[in-house]
């Protein structure tokens, strides 16, 4: 996990908010508009308990050229949500006895190659194959913008060796995806948009969900961006027909409320079938979602990106909790917020950048931070006391100054990021945590 790189778009708020009781609108809106003033978030968010909506509302524009608001009626890419959707869409064919997971995918595709012999459907759905993901092929970007056909894309990857032995590890593969999508068409003898929206949009009353297309009219669609150094330019063109059931779905947030509320209510699937898609299997993640369960707390979340859109779709299936934040400008602000908007939900608490206050810690107190903490084996961050200040440096990257807020406990000011230390039995610092963009990353000291 890196610190992002420094721009003017981490300028200070002109407005400072003070902390606000838990679920409140009005700190929701804080937290969201945090981002958005900084210019890294532009979209819109739901937050709903037992279909009771506690917010939603819409930040920035959804074509800045015609300066047309986002709302919760606006229709953004999904990016990898689709996966929930292709995954439920597969659980729906095994009920009507089309398929079984557990079988190899030959059986449903007889020409897949030898070396796949081994893949079942449930090692596609959990991203546990083996088969690599073709969107991180070198020759990815300068085949993105080319019409393709499940045999086209499927041809991209059938002939690469598997990484591992099915079944053995976890790698996220957009790849499965399109063969479950395949698998999808081959047994029910309709196009995969056509089996999800007969199937899945339908029954639920779902009008604003769909597979998106450039060369149809979709009312009230939001253009994508990407950020830039002068500000935010038109994302990349990409063909609708290469993500299939792997990220090519489009909704709205009061849609995915609609999704959330049919699909955890039982409106689709038999209990077993619901209770085989909620279920890790390797790495937290499940069928299409990734589940995570801390302190008696389960989060069920997926994100997702595409050009010009990024994504969050999570559910607290004890309090039945939703939180939707959909964003039409490239970056990992949705997947932060998201994480923020379901504490506030939960009745937590969420300190803004512009909150934290700096205590005074004595030079000599700083030296036992010191040291070399490893994040990963080539990703690693050093902490030195210069001048009495206890100053940071990831891999590769600038040193930066770290503020203390309590004992054990400091923040950068250049990015939203804090290092908590942890100590041993006996008081010595042996590792961090390193809180950055919703995520905590535990890095031991060398």
């Amino acid at each position: 996990m890196k610190f992002p790189s420094i721009t003017a778009g981490f300028a200070a708020l002109s407005l400072i908010a003070t902390p606000a009781l838990a679920q409140d609108p009005a700190r929701m809106d804080a937290v969201v508009g945090d981002d958005a003033q900084k210019g890294e978030f532009m979209g819109a968010v739901l937050v709903a308990r037992d279909g009771e909506i506690l917010f939603d509302k819409g930040y920035g524009s959804a074509n800045l050229e015609w300066k047309i608001a986002n709302d919760g009626a606006t229709k953004f890419r999904l990016g990898s949500v689709t996966k929930q959707f292709t995954a439920v869409a597969i659980l729906l064919l095994q009920e009507r006895g089309k398929l079984t997971l557990d079988a190899p995918v030959k059986t449903y595709l007889p020409d897949a190659p030898a070396s796949w012999d081994k893949v079942t459907v449930h090692h596609l759905l959990t991203h546990t194959s083996g088969i690599p993901n073709f969107t991180s092929f070198p020759d990815y970007g300068k085949q993105k913008t080319l019409p393709a056909t499940h045999e086209s894309l499927i041809a991209r990857f059938r002939d690469k060796p598997l990484e591992f032995q099915p079944g053995e590890k976890w790698n996220y593969s957009n790849s499965g995806y399109i063969l479950l999508s395949a698998i999808v068409e081959k047994l029910s003898g309709q196009s995969y948009a056509e089996f999800v929206a007969a199937n899945l949009f339908k029954p639920l009353g779902m009008t604003d969900t769909g597979y998106d297309s450039h060369a149809a009219i979709i009312p009230r669609r939001a253009s994508g961006y990407a950020p830039s150094k002068d500000g935010p330019v038109n994302a990349d063109y990409i063909s609708m027909t290469i993500p299939q059931g792997a990220g090519a779905l489009y909704s709205t947030t009061r849609d995915l409320l609609t999704w959330q509320r049919g699909l955890y209510g039982g409106k689709l699937l038999k209990p077993a079938s619901l209770a085989a898609f909620r279920t890790p299997y390797k790495n937290g993640y499940a069928l299409g979602i990734g589940v995570e369960s801390k302190d008696g707390v389960t989060t069920i979340e997926h994100g997702g990106g595409i050009e010009g859109f990024n994504t969050s779709l999570a559910y607290d299936p004890d309090r039945k909790i939703t939180v939707v934040v959909l964003g039409n400008l490239n970056g990992p602000s949705p997947g932060k917020l998201s994480k923020s908007l379901m504490t506030l939900a939960r009745g937590g608490t969420v300190v803004l950048p512009s909150e934290r206050k700096a205590v005074t810690i004595a030079p000599e107190e700083l030296v036992q931070y010191e040291g070399v903490y490893e994040i990963s084996p080539t990703f690693a961050i050093t902490m030195r006391v210069k001048d009495g200040k206890l100053m940071t440096q990831a891999t590769g990257q600038q040193e930066f100054e770290l503020f203390p807020e309590s004992k054990d406990r400091f923040f950068l000011k250049v990015v939203d990021a804090q290092a908590e230390f942890t100590r041993d039995a006996a008081g010595k610092v042996t590792g961090l945590i390193l809180h950055q963009g919703g995520r905590s990353t535990p890095a031991p000291r060398k």
